[in-house]
């Protein structure tokens, strides 16, 4: 008798297979949308945290270190003497390919009798030095250099470093940098002294290009006539240090030789600087008791020095906001420091790139009346300078990055110190100078109307002159690239220095003039 037929066995393996199959993907659906679930309010949860941290402290959100802190905050690395160098083999013949030093600049180390020599090789030479000495005296020194490794783009720069001191008064020495396999012409400079007429001479300026620099002729054979004694260059240089691989920084440390190799050249960084973390503007400067070149100070004759960094307020969202509040709180230390010691060195004068003012044919921060360097954090109003300087007695402030010349009226949380015959003397507010028009390939800038915090304005390309005689008197001229000529003077005069008080505050109600803040205009002026 026969009964029904057995199913095939791999009819039922493929029946179970699919039963299964199809459980799991039922239960792998279930997880997916559980995983999902909760992923998902995790994330809404971590950002809506994460919102709330940005928003209420982003200033000290311990997640949100960025590579500009960490580098802010790291050591400058030095190569290891009697390392071997890449181009190190066995075959005696092979060396190094380019080892010419260049890009020879000075800048003052931590007094005014250490200078620190700077300059580029494109090879490792493992080694290198200062040969110098005074004109006067064939007794030669040497002053071994420290060297590190700057890559970037595929191009390696080799940085040497050497520090010369003591460096006496007065006295004219020679130099020349170098090692076994190049050496470089020789240079001249004169140990810092108080000229005969008294104090020291500044060249300030910002703003300027490789190309288009108009003002560098005047520059480099100032600096070689001695008609200034150090530079200060308020930001932006090159157009770009790292344009075409750094090749345009290459070439603009080249043309500001003649100047930069016989006197300091003290920088301090602009908008320009910035790219790649300003790793260009940090390994090609060596600025006083700094890492990183940012913000640093230093003290010359009457004159307390501080130069920052203006950028913070801008490139927050790549630098972090907390770069705001550490500028911030060394500038607050430096200058209570800085007032301890006013009675042996009264004048404090600040440097930095954007300024608080301006009133240039465009839409900067500084055309606007509540601009970021004044008022601090976009968001919070947190870190702002304006106040801070008067609160500590800041005296002048040096701008650059509107590509004029603007000489302001002493000037105070929007009153304008501009009603008397005499407002340099004794203001009772600090002065803002905005000298940006060294020359570049982006030109000059056009005006709009003018602030009422504007005394004087220009659109020539020219850089200033800046003369601090003694503890009360400080004569500054812009001069015109084209021609030499003066093209605004002025004269500062103050015996009393110190934290601005009510007696201030009075003059500059009595005197000045108010400018309102318009809601609907923020560019809005009387």
């Amino acid at each position: 008798m026969h009964g029904s037929p057995e199913p095939d066995i791999s009819v039922k393996t493929y029946q179970v297979m699919l039963i299964t199959l199809s459980l799991l993907i039922s239960l792998g659906s279930a997880v997916f949308i559980v995983w999902t679930f909760f992923v998902e309010k995790g994330l809404k949860s971590e950002l809506k945290e994460g919102k709330r941290r940005i928003e209420d402290d982003m200033l000290t959100y311990p997640r949100c270190r960025t590579a500009v802190e960490e580098y802010v905050t790291a050591q400058r690395v030095y190569l290891e003497p009697g390392r071997r160098a890449s181009w190190e083999t066995d075959n005696p013949n092979d060396g190094p390919d380019y080892v010419q030093p260049e890009q020879v600049h000075l800048s003052l180390g931590d007094n005014s009798a250490e200078y620190t020599v700077t300059w580029i090789t494109f090879s490792d030479t493992k080694s290198s030095y200062v040969e110098w000495s005074e004109v006067s005296n064939t007794k030669r020194l040497t002053a071994e250099a420290k060297i590190s490794n700057f890559s970037e783009a595929g191009v390696d720069r080799f940085i040497h470093r050497a520090i010369l001191k003591p460096i006496n008064s007065g006295v004219k020495y020679e130099y020349r940098v170098g090692s076994e396999y190049g050496i470089s012409p020789k240079f001249t400079f004169t140990g810092l002294k108080e000229r005969p007429e008294g104090g020291y001479k500044y060249a300030v300026y910002g703003d300027l290009g490789n190309r288009n620099g108009r003002s560098l002729g005047r520059l480099q054979r100032g600096a070689q006539d001695g008609l200034y004694d150090v530079v200060l260059h308020v930001g932006d240089m090159a157009y770009d240090l790292d344009t075409e691989k750094g090749n345009f920084g290459d070439e603009f440390l080249r043309q500001i030789e003649p100047i930069a190799a016989y006197v300091p050249y003290q920088v301090v960084p602009g908008n320009h600087e910035q790219e790649g973390n300003f790793s260009h503007y940090k390994n090609r400067f060596t600025m006083p008791r700094s890492e990183h070149n940012l913000w640093y100070s230093f003290d010359l004759g009457p004159t307390h020095f501080i130069g920052f960094s203006s950028e913070v307020y801008y490139f927050w969202p790549t630098l972090g906001k907390s770069m705001m509040q550490t500028q911030w709180n060394w500038i607050v230390d430096d200058l209570k420091k800085a007032n301890e010691n006013r009675k042996n060195v009264p004048w404090i004068i600040t440097m930095a790139h954007r300024p608080m003012y301006c009133s240039t044919l465009d839409d900067d921060d500084c055309t606007h009346i509540e601009s970021r360097v004044r008022k601090g954090d976009p968001e919070t109003h947190e870190y702002g300078l304006e106040k801070l300087f008067f609160d500590q007695g800041v005296d002048v402030s040096f701008w650059a990055h509107e590509h004029t010349y603007e000489r302001l009226w002493p000037v105070y949380d929007r009153i304008v110190y501009n009603g008397t015959k005499s407002p340099y003397l004794e203001p009772p507010a600090p002065v803002h100078l905005l000298s940006g028009s060294a020359g570049c390939q982006e030109n000059t800038d056009q005006f709009d109307k003018p602030g009422v915090w504007d005394a004087f304005r220009s659109s020539n390309y020219g850089f200033g002159l800046m003369h601090i005689y003694n503890s009360s008197h400080i004569n500054f001229k812009q001069i015109n690239a084209t021609n030499g000529l003066i093209e605004d003077e002025i004269w500062v005069i103050k015996e009393k220095h110190g934290p601005y008080d009510k007696a201030d505050v009075k003059k500059l109600k009595k005197f000045g003039t108010y400018v309102p803040y318009n809601t609907k205009n923020p560019r809005t002026e009387i």
